[in-house]
């Protein structure tokens, strides 16, 4: 087999899992992630279908996600009186499986490491140069080194996708909404609640944040590296806002805040190099974020273990087998569902959930959407 030393840049969910794969199928595989050490806690993702829960199965990790599940929790929608309007079942938010992200990326840290990976934490990629016979790397710490493959698994703000492909704003659309998620004092816990007016939200108790905000906006200009700096655009942007916002604004700690935006690329791979997860196809809050990830981590594993490492080959197949499967991250705004434009779009949205009917259609069609790829049996490589 040839073409099997490979690079992984990121180590949250793809990364770990294309990295738990290649090792198996005998790659020599690093991950090298920019944070100082394996992210904990953060919001809960969840996994929809058969289709997701066959490639937990294959990773050999079903059982263990159901044991660390943070269940699904009924999301109460209120008014600014704290009136209940409609009730979001867990079922709905929570898929099939729920689990908090530092929970997952833990369990597939440690088989992936167990499988043979290397792990560089506290670095990260400066520039990519494919020659003939590989790809040469520097970083910010480590010493240069070439790679046969290069995989950009980080995130809609991708390193890798910028030095490979280019600019961010050549592939990345601004839906016009922003989210924010923050850690809340233990007075706060309660009831999974959700507030909105106009063009925000505020939704608090639950597994997926202490609280979270989603507000409409143009593209704004702040240090995404920077709490305070974060903290001071939520402020700005959602005072003023009814119920509890006032209180849960002034105690909300380790904001972390982004744009809802959405990834374009006319291909996924470029020479050496490719993309999966979000860096590739994502759409932020979509909801199909981390099942995405984990079945292309999958199937790119899968086809080049197939194709005996030729890239080419691999990286077509996987582009294949995955382009019609990513449009769900393509044809979402979760912006305009999470914090309707108007009174009356509210409104509606809570009919959603009011009528079971509407809430069975709904969620019908993202059952489809989750299962809609055939997945190979690659057994037989490992």
């Amino acid at each position: 087999m040839k073409n099997t030393n490979v690079l992984i840049s990121g180590a949250s969910i793809g990364g770990p899992a294309l990295a738990y794969w290649l090792a198996s199928y005998g790659f020599n595989v690093t991950v090298v992630e920019k944070s100082p050490e394996l992210r904990s806690g953060g919001q809960a993702v969840d996994f929809k279908g058969d289709t997701h829960l066959l490639v937990l199965e294959r990773t050999g990790i079903l059982e263990e996600v159901r044991r660390q599940q943070t269940g699904g929790t009924d999301q109460h929608i209120v008014d600014a009186n704290g009136r209940e309007l409609a009730v979001i079942p867990g079922s709905f938010t929570g898929g099939d499986l729920e689990i908090k992200r530092g929970d997952l990326a833990r369990i597939l840290y440690d088989i992936s490491a167990k499988a043979g990976a290397q792990y560089v934490f506290g670095d990260s990629i400066t520039s990519l140069t494919e020659t003939g016979g590989g790809v040469h790397v520097t970083f910010e710490r480590g010493a240069p080194r070439t790679y046969d493959l290069v995989v950009g698994a980080d995130g809609i703000h991708s390193n890798v996708r910028r030095l490979a492909f280019g600019p961010e704003s050549d592939y990345v659309t601004h839906l016009g909404h922003y989210y924010a998620l923050a850690d809340l004092p233990e007075r706060f816990e309660g009831p999974g609640q959700m507030y909105n007016e106009p063009g925000r939200m505020l939704a608090t108790g639950g597994p997926k944040a202490g609280a979270m905000f989603v507000f409409a906006a143009g593209e704004l200009t702040y240090d995404r590296h920077s709490a305070a700096d974060m903290k001071r655009v939520l402020r700005e942007n959602c005072r003023g806002m009814g119920w509890r916002s006032a209180e849960v604004l002034a105690a909300a700690e380790d904001v972390y805040l982004d744009s809802i935006s959405q990834v374009r690329l006319d291909h996924y791979a470029k020479g050496r190099v490719v993309l999966i997860g979000d860096a590739a196809y994502g759409n932020t809050l979509g909801g199909f974020g981390s099942g995405l990830a984990m079945v292309a981590a999958y199937v790119l594993a899968g086809e080049l273990a197939s194709a005996g490492g030729d890239h080419r080959t691999a990286y077509q197949a996987y582009e294949d087998a995955f382009r019609d499967y990513a449009k769900i991250a393509r044809n979402g705004n979760a912006g305009r569902y999470l914090a309707p434009a108007t009174r009356r779009g509210i409104r509606m949205r809570n009919w959603i959930f009011k009528y079971r009917f509407l809430l069975a259609a709904m969620t019908k069609m993202g059952d489809k959407a989750a299962t809609d790829i055939e997945l190979k049996d690659y057994s037989s490589l490992v």
